[in-house]
């Protein structure tokens, strides 16, 4: 009698994971935008108003985008897009990962992918190079600013694969918790080291309210834990629902 085939599990797919990821990464960028209109927006304001107060050429130059747009639609468009790529590539990294970590389930493994993706793409770049407002940084050096915090991104991405990968070869001899102390211990002092080795950020100006700038780095650090956790979390979820049907 020939085995019922239909009433088999299917096998992920990587178009379902890229689809899944992409949709989750745009509930993600939907909940960061929450959090950058409550509270990352009032300190673009302030900043922009600094700006303005301290510039010699306020006012003389025509605004190509107005503050009403930016903070609407273009707002929306960047970080839609944004979730969605990383999204994306989270999908890519999980489909990487799962069934390679151990004998972690996919929830599982989405969450240690989303918690090593936001320390990789947000945590490293943030120490090194954080977020800064309007008004804060050298207008000149944007292109060579924009080139460190993208290659900090990089550092990021390889420290923590290599960790992932020491790990993975010490836990045999050594157990999962001293491997996971000793390869985490191994990714603070390189990117210590790395740290030390890169050029410094641009100097704060003078007279630059701190509450402003400190309320703006922690909005973005929360728009990022936000991204991440969802596409952590509700891919996980979603694909566990999904290997169980």
């Amino acid at each position: 009698m020939a085995a019922d085939v239909s009433a088999a599990p299917r096998p992920m797919t990587m178009r379902s994971l890229l689809v899944r990821g992409m949709l989750v990464g745009m509930a993600g960028a939907a909940l960061a935008l929450v959090v950058a209109w409550i509270y990352g927006e009032p300190q673009v304001g302030n900043a922009i108003a600094f700006e303005e107060a301290h510039s010699e050429h306020a006012g003389h130059e025509p605004e190509v985008v107005s503050r009403a747009v930016q903070k609407s639609a273009g707002l929306i468009t960047a970080v839609g897009f944004y979730g969605v790529a990383i999204g994306g590539l989270f999908a890519i990294a999980f489909a990487f990962a799962y069934g390679r970590l151990g004998s972690l389930h996919g929830r599982a493994t989405a969450a240690l992918v989303g918690l090593l993706g936001f320390v990789a793409v947000e945590g490293v770049p943030f120490l090194k190079y954080p977020a800064t407002p309007p008004a804060v940084g050298n207008p000149s050096t944007i292109g060579s600013r924009t080139a460190l915090y993208f290659g900090m991104i990089a550092i990021g991405l390889a420290t923590v694969v290599a960790a992932v990968i020491v790990c993975r070869r010490l836990a045999p001899r050594l157990g999962t918790w001293n491997a996971v102390t000793l390869s985490a211990i191994g990714f603070v002092l390189v990117n210590a080291v790395l740290f030390q080795i890169t050029p410094k950020p641009d100097a704060i100006p003078e007279h630059f309210p701190a509450e402003t700038l400190w309320d703006f780095r922690i909005a973005s650090l929360g728009m990022q834990a936000v991204l991440w956790a969802t596409l952590g979390l509700l891919f996980g979820w979603l694909t566990e629902r999904s290997l169980r049907k």
